[in-house]
């Protein structure tokens, strides 16, 4: 048998090297092209969808604000004293011109009948000079300077009046003790604050409202109110004023919306307000939800056949959980509500129910915006 050189060697063991290589080549193509199989399969996303309608729906402007009361009134003292009488308490009605407190009045009647006797005595004293003037015994330079004198002390007598009518503190408006802060027994400073009156008859909302709304909202317009502190009630009310002009620093004009006082509403409580300026009459529309989320031109992805299909739209009215399509669907057609964030234009979907009941968005869905919409 013949015996391979050196050479001969390392040429047989590079032809063995070489044959183990192209073996495990060969079993490594084998998951390779399983795993290309495998992309290859059609991917079906589950979709929820709902039909477009038509149904009416109204346009409108939604926005947040606090209750003010129509008139307030801090009541202060207009002269010093005791307090011998506090009449009212907190929480009740009052009519303007009542009386709220009284204070020690005697120092004021002494000034009274002091300038009384004052000008009483100058009333005699005017009245013989009239006499001696109409006799041509005094001047007319004396005469003058009496009647000045008179006239002098008449007016000190009115103000010692007036005094001693501010001793008797009055409302100045006809509302409800809102807060009272003097007790009998006090010693109150003039112009000193005792009480706040509040007017509750009629309550108002100011809304600031983007200048874009400025056609929209008018005077009259009904108004629908729910507060955070009545849950589950609406209040009704309309737009009593809209601001001609708009504010050049946050471009925004005022809206004052007015509503009835009184119990249960009270002023300061929070409330979403929801002005209607246009309505629409069976109009088709989808529920918002089926809206693409991205930012360019509104758009839906429409089920046919089984393929999502990027549709775009025209848009309306926006109502709550639904939005007006002027262009783009027909009715019956069925848009994905849910599961679209796994589209793309062209996927196969398959669905498994419809949201048509279900879709309208809730006030915990929905997106408020810098200027107090709600969209």
């Amino acid at each position: 048998m013949r015996v391979p050189s050196v050479g001969g060697h390392r040429r047989w063991h590079m032809v063995l090297l070489a044959s183990c290589i192209l073996a495990l080549a060969a079993c490594g193509r084998a998951p390779d092209g399983a795993q290309a199989g495998e992309k290859e399969e059609v991917q079906t996303v589950p979709v929820e969808v709902a039909a477009a309608s038509h149904r009416t729906i109204a346009a409108s402007y939604t926005g947040t604000a606090s209750l003010d009361a129509l008139a307030e009134s801090q009541v202060v003292a207009k002269t010093s004293g005791v307090a011998l009488e506090v009449l009212v308490e907190e929480g009740q009605a009052v009519k303007a011109g009542q009386a709220l407190v009284r204070l020690d009045p005697d120092r004021a009647r002494l000034n009274v009948a002091q300038s009384e006797a004052q000008m009483r005595k100058l009333e005699n004293n005017f009245n013989r000079a009239r006499e001696l003037a109409a006799q041509q015994l005094i001047s007319a330079g004396e005469y003058d300077q009496m009647r000045y004198d008179l006239e002098n002390v008449r007016a000190l007598y009115n103000l010692a009046r007036l005094e001693l009518s501010y001793t008797t503190v009055t409302a100045p408006i006809s509302g409800v003790i809102a807060s009272r802060s003097i007790k009998t027994g006090n010693f109150v400073q003039i112009n000193t604050p005792i009480m706040r009156i509040v007017d509750n008859s009629r309550l108002e909302a100011t809304l600031n409202v983007p200048e874009r709304e400025l056609a929209t909202l008018r005077p009259g317009q009904p108004v629908q109110m729910q507060v955070d502190a009545l849950p589950g009630q609406t209040f009704q009310g309309r737009v009593d004023r809209v601001a001609p002009v708009v504010d050049a620093g946050s471009g925004t004009f005022r809206v004052i919306c007015a509503f009835q006082g009184g119990a249960p509403l009270q002023p300061g409580m929070f409330g979403r307000f929801r002005i209607e300026y246009d309505q629409r009459a069976d109009v088709l529309t989808i529920p918002r939800l089926a809206l693409l989320d991205d930012e360019g031109e509104p758009a839906v992805y429409l089920v046919r056949d089984g393929v999502a299909v990027r549709t775009p739209v025209q848009l309306g009215h926006v109502d709550a959980g639904f939005v007006e399509i002027r262009d783009g669907l027909a009715a019956d057609d069925q848009v994905v509500v849910a599961g679209k964030g796994a589209l793309r234009d062209g996927t196969t979907v398959q669905v498994i129910g419809t949201g048509a009941g279900t879709v309208a968005a809730s006030d915990d869905d929905a997106v408020e915006t810098d200027d107090g919409t709600r969209q």
